[in-house]
């Protein structure tokens, strides 16, 4: 299927150098010369501090107004609408956002953290791909005096400023539970995770037990991560048609890697039911066309213009909730056409 285009562009920035000149060196040779040059010196050097002020307040001001996102990757849809939400909602409210691809490493995510701490960056966006090991993203920022929004994703550090996101445990849980009516409470399924330790995969997973624990009829033949990624999960499930003679159904934490699942399972002739979280335009076209159960859709756009909001809120001496918390909301071939609609 072909993806649909992203609307609004991204500017992945490294770094960007802000510098001031400053003036200066010629008072001490014009007040030899006499008192008329000594009056015109002066003159100078007061102009010359009133521009370096000048200079000064506004490269202040341009500092107030710049804000930084690092997101755990820029490689699926779902980041990608995030990261479009929070640029048109930073230009909306007057601020530049520069946005951080992450590359799925923490270690990528902490450097980029450091270069908007220099940059001067009043405040920070975070998307973790990693709980624990981006906590020092949160330590180093609010060190530097800066408050740090965190969005989707969790990290686990009580620094935080604020948290914008959906509660995965919710998920799993709707995710299983549509899988669970469709096979009767009975029946052998197979789990795609996320990234291990990123905190969108250890809670959807615990949605997922919270279902299962409620059927002891249903028997989990494997489990595995896909890293949210579409080919990477159709090798996985393709190691699973050839390992496993019967597969009553694939649950999925993400789209993409529901869909690499669907794509393996159509190559090997077979037809098992498989479900996704995200709500990503492929997967709603797979929806619609039944090659999905169902998704659970994520609002993306919101999260990412609502942590925008929260830490303009913030910067401008605003007292803000701890969480804040979109619901996610299942989509069936009854109503894919209205989330279709919003998608656009």
């Amino acid at each position: 299927m072909k993806k649909k285009a992203v609307g609004l562009w991204l500017s992945v920035v490294l770094a960007v150098g802000m510098l001031a000149g400053c003036g200066g060196g010629s008072g001490d040779s014009a007040a030899s010369t006499g008192s008329s040059d000594a009056a015109s010196s002066e003159s100078e050097e007061n102009s010359t501090e009133a521009e370096d002020s000048g200079a000064a307040e506004a490269e202040a001001s341009s500092s107030e107004k710049k804000i930084g996102i690092t997101l755990y990757s820029l490689k699926n849809e779902f980041t990608v609408r995030v990261a479009n939400a929070a640029q048109a909602k930073a230009e909306e409210l007057g601020y530049e956002l520069v946005v951080y691809d992450g590359n799925y490493d923490p270690a990528t995510q902490i450097s980029q953290i450091e270069t908007m701490i220099s940059d001067g960056c009043a405040g920070i966006i975070l998307n973790p791909q990693d709980a624990e090991a981006c906590s020092p993203c949160v330590d180093k920022a609010v060190e530097a005096g800066i408050p740090v929004v965190g969005v989707n994703t969790r990290v686990n550090n009580d620094k935080l400023t604020s948290y914008v996101g959906s509660i995965d445990v919710m998920a799993g849980e709707m995710e299983m539970q549509k899988i669970a009516d469709l096979i009767g409470g009975t029946g052998k399924i197979v789990i795609i995770e996320g990234p291990m330790g990123q905190s969108a995969q250890i809670e959807r997973r615990e949605g997922i037990q919270n279902i299962l624990d409620k059927y002891p009829d249903i028997e989990v033949l494997a489990e595995k991560t896909a890293n949210w990624s579409r080919s990477e999960g159709m090798t996985v499930m393709d190691n699973w048609l050839q390992a496993f003679d019967e597969i009553d159904a694939v649950v999925a934490e993400n789209d993409e890697m529901g869909l690499g699942a669907r794509e393996a399972i159509k190559a090997a002739g077979k037809d098992i039911p498989v479900i996704g979280v995200d709500g990503i335009t492929d997967a709603l076209n797979a929806v619609e066309s039944g090659d999905l159960v169902a998704s659970i859709f994520q609002d993306g756009a919101g999260q990412g213009s609502k942590a925008v909001e929260v830490l303009v809120q913030v910067l401008e001496g605003n007292t803000v909730d701890e969480n804040y918390w979109i619901d996610f909301e299942e989509v069936n071939t009854e109503n894919v056409a209205e989330f279709k609609q919003r998608a656009q």
